[in-house]
């Protein structure tokens, strides 16, 4: 049974055991999704970051989730886009390889991701969904883990992008297609 699936929804409403942060290097809140998740975690979340002392690009570190549903937030750093001759796809699969093995190594059994560098990193949508998704199952068949792991979309378009890339014969079927 596949243990990935696309959803659209807030990301700090779901009720899984991490969500992942799309942060920048300081760990200390900025806009977009990581904005909306120190918000909603609470001022406890800034000051477990900050003891943290920031994140590199393709890396991932963990904290509790605070006022959020979720009981951890895993905080990786994507890359900026600068065209794809730069090791941004290296980076961004970094960001989900490092978070999976986070939640491997703390037996968490559920993980949502948001698409991250997407936004103002500017990473395009559809190469970088690939990268998710193939970085992802990779890690699902290699380490035989029991984890499953949501993509949480923003909006209806990112939606269908993750779910064509999850299952490329869904369109063909008569799905979702747009």
């Amino acid at each position: 049974m596949e243990q990935i699936k696309a959803v659209r929804a807030d990301i700090t409403k779901l009720d899984v055991d991490a969500i992942v942060n799309a942060a920048n290097s300081s760990l200390l809140g900025g806009g977009g999704v990581d904005g909306a998740i120190h918000r909603a975690a609470g001022p406890e979340l800034v000051k477990e970051c900050r003891r943290l002392g920031g994140c590199e690009t393709g890396d991932a570190k963990m904290t509790g989730g605070y006022g959020l549903p979720a009981r951890f937030v895993i905080h990786t750093v994507g890359p900026v886009w600068q065209g794809g001759m730069a090791g941004e796809a290296d980076m961004l699969a970094g960001c989900y390889r490092r978070s999976m093995e986070l939640a491997a190594q703390h037996g968490l059994e559920r993980i949502a991701f948001p698409a991250i560098s997407t936004g103002v990193y500017g990473y395009p949508m559809v190469p970088a969904t690939r990268i998710a998704v193939a970085t992802v199952r990779d890690f699902l068949s290699s380490y035989k883990t029991g984890i499953h792991v949501v993509f949480c979309c923003f909006s209806e378009n990112d939606l269908r992008v993750y779910e064509q890339v999850i299952d490329p014969s869904e369109e063909r079927r008569g799905g979702r297609a747009g």
